[in-house]
């Protein structure tokens, strides 16, 4: 039987019964001592998503907040294993990873995910799944800055034509048009990033 999830269509197994437990989000979130949820970090490659999850996390970590993070390359490494970087591919892979996501965020945990996350339509997936307490953050830095960065040096390889389909090379990005927060790091340092990010996810995840 096809049923919707928000904007998402897909098949319902039969004979399929989630076991949800006994300890509900809203207890967890009591327990916390704050509200759980998503921050989608959104963002060409090397503008700096990971780095700032990273100190976010452990901005947040240092304050007794349950979090983590999900990450792209990551989730591409195992579950994800099996997609391309087509646009269809581009669509599971952040289905998928919505639905982890919203897993965790049942758990109670703030989850800073981080995912290039390139096309509209991709992210509306994502926001469809997890519903409230969903919030696009996008990354923003100058084409210029992340070639020049190029951490995992997949922008030479991407000019060079060693691996196709690369957002901001092969393939277009699309920026979002109504983020919930821009932080641009081309302008702005990490640790000030940072910081801008933290207080926007305390005041948004507060009880």
């Amino acid at each position: 039987m096809s049923v919707g999830k928000g904007s998402v269509a897909f098949e319902r197994q039969a004979n399929i019964y989630p076991h949800d437990g006994w300890i509900d989000r809203h207890m967890r979130n009591q327990h916390a001592g704050h509200r759980s949820g998503v921050v989608w970090l959104t963002g060409l490659s090397g503008a700096g998503k990971s780095t700032l999850a990273n100190h976010v996390e452990q901005h947040l970590f240092d304050k007794n907040y349950l979090v983590t993070i999900l990450d792209g390359d990551s989730i591409r490494d195992g579950l994800n294993a099996d997609l391309d970087f087509s646009p269809k591919s581009r669509k599971e892979n952040l289905r998928r990873s919505g639905e982890v996501a919203v897993l965790l965020a049942n758990r109670g945990f703030i989850v800073l995910s981080s995912f290039v996350s390139p096309f509209h339509e991709g992210r509306q997936v994502v926001r469809s799944i997890v519903g409230e307490d969903f919030f696009l953050v996008h990354v923003h830095a100058e084409i210029e800055d992340c070639i020049n960065r190029d951490p995992k040096g997949l922008y030479k390889k991407a000019m060079s034509g060693e691996i196709e389909n690369f957002t901001g090379i092969g393939q277009s990005y699309e920026p979002p048009e109504n983020p919930d927060l821009v932080v641009n790091t081309s302008s702005t340092d990490i640790t000030t990033a940072s910081e801008y990010l933290t207080q926007f996810i305390e005041r948004k995840f507060r009880l």
